[in-house]
């Protein structure tokens, strides 16, 4: 049995949209952010000592890191949604497995923090804007060579991809400027899996 540990409007929202796109039974267990800080409650401790969503339960292992999970379910599914047989489409799809935390999270993250310093963070956000500014126009013009990120077929990787490109729609400068990957977006979220997943996982800020 798969149990998922999902925070609101948190990363964790992936996998359960990929659990729909596998067609894998699974449980959710919801937990809201704290009012006040927007961290994850200290319930989520009891699941794994950092108290991080997601956490996922499968028989008797528990996993953190969505792309650790992402990997471990697309192996569980048979390889569905996971490395294209292409070379090429398969250092694709790995590269943006990982390139959506290791890249793309930390300024979104600092971001977030320079906002919430109100004046003393504005100094900071103009050249945050501009480092990231430098992914979208690099990820715009990877979609100008094929469809998704890993080649002509929607994989994980795509799935990886949605969250932190979401969050850029919302406060990080993916606007009009960057049609392919609103396009992109708006793709993704006509999916019948991603619409499942939004019922199951409740309200969803980015969707």
């Amino acid at each position: 049995m798969i149990t998922v540990h999902h925070l609101e409007n948190s990363r964790s929202q992936r996998v359960l949209w990929l659990l729909e796109e596998l067609g894998l039974p699974y449980s959710v267990v919801r937990y809201e952010r704290d009012k006040k800080t927007m961290l994850a409650p200290p319930a989520l401790r009891k699941v794994h000592p950092l108290g991080k969503s997601p956490t996922v339960e499968i028989d008797d292992a528990v996993l953190i890191e969505t792309g650790a999970i992402v990997e471990y379910l697309c192996n569980y599914a048979g390889g569905r949604l996971g490395p294209p047989q292409d070379l090429s489409d398969t250092l694709l799809w790995r590269q943006y497995l990982h390139y959506a935390e290791g890249s793309l999270m930390p300024p979104l993250l600092a971001l977030l923090v320079v906002g919430r310093l109100g004046l003393f963070g504005r100094p900071a956000r103009k050249p945050l804007l501009a480092m990231f500014a430098q992914h979208l126009r690099f990820l715009e013009g990877e979609l100008a060579k094929r469809p998704w990120f890993a080649g002509p077929d929607f994989t994980a990787a795509d799935v990886m991809m949605s969250f932190p490109l979401e969050a850029a729609r919302a406060r990080a400068g993916l606007d009009k400027r960057y049609p392919r990957l609103n396009a992109w977006l708006d793709r993704l979220h006509q999916r019948p899996a991603y619409q499942a997943a939004l019922a199951r996982g409740g309200p969803y800020a980015y969707a």
